[in-house]
C-alpha cells in the first residue's frame, strides 16, 4: 500500500497523541461490548503509534498516549491489512518478542483495521486483555462493526479536511490571479509568490528559475535570502536536477520524497536539496521556455489532483507576469536612458543645498513629460554687474520645473525639446527674465507642432548679501512652496492662468521674493498632489504639512518622506520635485538692488 498516501490521510484526519472525545467514545464501547480491561484506537505514524482513543491503559503510557513501534501490535494489522486475533501473544513468533507484553501487559489481543476511503490502513481498533483469552465470534463481530463505524468517522474527518484544503487552494488561485498581475519586476514577483503560500501544509519554499543562454538562473529574493541558495543559484540545461529536467522536457516533474530524489537524480541534486532542508519538489515549466517555477516541501509530500491543477494554473499566471515584466524592463531600459539624459545633474552652488526627486508613472512607458532643471548663468557676458560700478559679476542660478501633457516616450521627447528651448531663451535674454523665456517658448509652440502643451515654473535665484532673491514666473503650474525659518510655509500662488502653447496676445509676469537663510524652496509637478478621487487642494495642503514638519532636515530625507507619502495612491502620473535650501551667503557676496517687474506680451 502507498505509505505516503497513508501518512497523508493520517495527517488530514488530524488525530495524534492527544485525547479525542469521539475516538475515546469508540474505545469505551469496545471495552463495554467485548468486556476487556483495555481498548485503543491506535493510529500508526512513521515512527510511533498514537492513541487518540483509549481506555484502561496504565501509566506512564496513559499520560503519553503513544508508544514506540517496539511496543506496537497495530503495525502488524497495518502491514497485512487484515484483522489480527491472538489468544496469547507470548505464543506467536510474530509478537512473542514485543515489548508490549511486559510493559503494557498485552497478552490477548484482537485488532481490526481502520481504513480511509482509498483503502489505506491507518491503524487498528483493538481489544486487549491481560490474561490469555479465547475470542468468541460474536466478540470479534462486534469489534469489526465498531471498527467499521470508526473508519467512517475517520473518513468524514479526512473528507472535511480535503474540502477545506480544496477551498483554501481555490482561494490561493483567486489571490494569485490578482496578486501576480500587480507584480513590478521579477524580485517583486517572487516576493508575492512566497506570500501566497504560507500555510502549514503548503509549500515551505517557492522559487523561480529563469532560462538564459547557459541554463537556468534563480531569481533572488532579498527579503528572504537563504545562504544555501548560492550553492545552486544556476543550473546548466543538462544538469541532473528535477528543475533542469522539467525545462528540457517541457513537462511537470514531481519528486515526492528524498528516496525518489536519490533514486532518480544525481548526488549533486540530493546535496543541493539537503542543504536547503527540502525533501519534495514540484517543477512546472513556464510557457515559451521562459523558465521553471518550483514548489518544495520539507517533508515527503502527496500531490493531489486539485493541488496539481492549482499549481499549474499559478504557473500560468507567473508565465504571463514574467512575459510582461521582461517586456516592461526592455521598454523601461530605453525609457530610463532617455529620462536620464534629460534630467539634470544638480550643480554645486555655494550657499545653497539642492536635491531632486523623480518618480515615473506606474503604467505605460514609466517615463513621461515631467522635468526639472537647474544651472548657473555663466559669469561674464551674462553675469550681473554689482552696484556702484564695482564691475564684479555674480552668477545667478536658473531653476525650472514643468510637465508636458502625457506620460509616455512621446511626452518625454517633447519635454526634452521644451527644456532645451527654455534654456536657450533664458540665455538669450540679457536680463535672464523667467517670464521672457516662457513667452519665447509660447511663441515656439504657436509655430511648431509640439502637441497640446504643458505647464511650467521658471525661476532665477540671485545672490543678495546674506540671502538670495527669487524671481519666478508660473505658466499654469502647481504653486511653489516656500518654508521660512521656524516652519511656516507660504504657497507662492502668483501665476498666469495659461499653459505653454497658449494663444498669442497674453502676457506673462515675473514675481519676486527674498529667501532668508535656512528657508526651503520646493518646486513640484502635479503628480505629487493630484490623485484620482482626491482634491488637488488637499494634496497641496498635505505637501505644505510635510514641508513644515520635515523640511528642516536633510533634503534627501525630506524627499524620501514625500516618496513614502505616495505609497497609498495609484501613481498614474509622473512626479518631479526640486528642493532648495539657503544654507548661507554665496562666496564673495555683493549687495544687489531689487529686481524689476517684467511683463511679456506675445
Amino acid at each position: 500500500m502507498d505509505e505516503l498516501g497513508r501518512l497523508e490521510a493520517l495527517r488530514l484526519a488530524g488525530l495524534t497523541a492527544a485525547a479525542d472525545p469521539g475516538m475515546d467514545r469508540f474505545a469505551r464501547l469496545v471495552a463495554r461490548l467485548v468486556r476487556v480491561p483495555v481498548s485503543l484506537v491506535s493510529l500508526l505514524e512513521a515512527d510511533r503509534q498514537v492513541f487518540p482513543g483509549m481506555t484502561g491503559l496504565e501509566e506512564p503510557w496513559a499520560g503519553r498516549r503513544e508508544t514506540p513501534l517496539s511496543h506496537s501490535f497495530c503495525q502488524h494489522v497495518v502491514a497485512s491489512g487484515e484483522p489480527l486475533a491472538l489468544n496469547d501473544s507470548r505464543l506467536y513468533r510474530l509478537t512473542c518478542a514485543s515489548l508490549a507484553i511486559p510493559d503494557l501487559r498485552v497478552i490477548a489481543y484482537a485488532g481490526m483495521p481502520l481504513t480511509d476511503a482509498d483503502g489505506h490502513v491507518l491503524g487498528s481498533l483493538c481489544a486487549i486483555d491481560h490474561e490469555p483469552r479465547e475470542w468468541a465470534e460474536d466478540e470479534l463481530r462486534d469489534l469489526q462493526d465498531l471498527a467499521d463505524a470508526c473508519s467512517v468517522e475517520l473518513r468524514l474527518r479526512i473528507a472535511t479536511q480535503q474540502i477545506r484544503r480544496d477551498r483554501d487552494q481555490a482561494d490561493v488561485l483567486l489571490r494569485a490571479s490578482v496578486e501576480l498581475a500587480r507584480s513590478r519586476g521579477l524580485t517583486d514577483l517572487v516576493r508575492r509568490l512566497r506570500r501566497l503560500f504560507g500555510g502549514p501544509v503548503e509549500p515551505s519554499y517557492v522559487t523561480l528559475l529563469l532560462a538564459d543562454e547557459r541554463g537556468l538562473s534563480r531569481v533572488s529574493h532579498p527579503d528572504d535570502a537563504r545562504p544555501e541558495e548560492g550553492a545552486v543559484d544556476h543550473l546548466e540545461r543538462d544538469a541532473d536536477f528535477p528543475s533542469a529536467q522539467a525545462m528540457r522536457e517541457q513537462r511537470t516533474v514531481f519528486v515526492p520524497d528524498r528516496a525518489a530524489l536519490r533514486d532518480g537524480y544525481g548526488t549533486e541534486a540530493v546535496h543541493g536539496y539537503d542543504s536547503l532542508g527540502l525533501s519534495s519538489v514540484l517543477c512546472v515549466p513556464l510557457a515559451r521556455g521562459r523558465g521553471v517555477l518550483m514548489w518544495c516541501w520539507v517533508d515527503a509530500h502527496v500531490l493531489t489532483v486539485t493541488e496539481e491543477a492549482v499549481f499549474t494554473a499559478v504557473a500560468g499566471y507567473v508565465s504571463q507576469a514574467v512575459e510582461r515584466t521582461l517586456f516592461v524592463e526592455n521598454r523601461l531600459s530605453a525609457a530610463e536612458q532617455l529620462q536620464s539624459a534629460m534630467l539634470t545633474a544638480l550643480p554645486a552652488v555655494p550657499g545653497l543645498e539642492m536635491a531632486a526627486l523623480y518618480l515615473p508613472a506606474a503604467d505605460q512607458d514609466m517615463v513621461g513629460g515631467d522635468w526639472y532643471d537647474a544651472y548657473p548663468v555663466p559669469a561674464g557676458a551674462y553675469g550681473t554687474t554689482g552696484p556702484c560700478g564695482t564691475g564684479v559679476r555674480q552668477p545667478a542660478l536658473i531653476l525650472s520645473i514643468g510637465d508636458i501633457i502625457g506620460h509616455d516616450i512621446g511626452a518625454a521627447a517633447v519635454m526634452g525639446q521644451v527644456r532645451s528651448m527654455l534654456r536657450q531663451a533664458t540665455l538669450g535674454d540679457p536680463g535672464h527674465s523667467p517670464a521672457a523665456a516662457l513667452a519665447a517658448v509660447d511663441s515656439t509652440f504657436a509655430v511648431l507642432p509640439l502637441g497640446p502643451g504643458g505647464t511650467a515654473v521658471h525661476a532665477r535665484l540671485d545672490p543678495l548679501g546674506d540671502r538670495w532673491r527669487l524671481t519666478w514666473s508660473n505658466a499654469g503650474h502647481t504653486p511653489p512652496l516656500l518654508r521660512l525659518p521656524g516652519g511656516r510655509v507660504s504657497v507662492l500662488e502668483e501665476h498666469d492662468l495659461l499653459l505653454l502653447g497658449s494663444p498669442a496676445g497674453l502676457s506673462r509676469r515675473d514675481h519676486v521674493r527674498e529667501l532668508p537663510q535656512d528657508s526651503v524652496l520646493m518646486l513640484y509637478t502635479d503628480g505629487l498632489v493630484e490623485h484620482r478621487d482626491s482634491d488637488i487642494d488637499d494634496g497641496i495642503a498635505q505637501a505644505v504639512s510635510l514641508l513644515s514638519t520635515y523640511g528642516d532636515g536633510p533634503l534627501p530625507q525630506f524627499l524620501e518622506v514625500l516618496s513614502r507619502s505616495l505609497e497609498g495612491f495609484p501613481r498614474s502620473d509622473d512626479v518631479a520635485v526640486l528642493a532648495l535650501r539657503v544654507t548661507g551667503p554665496p562666496e564673495n557676496p555683493v549687495p544687489r538692488p531689487p529686481g524689476r517687474h517684467y511683463s511679456a506680451r506675445l
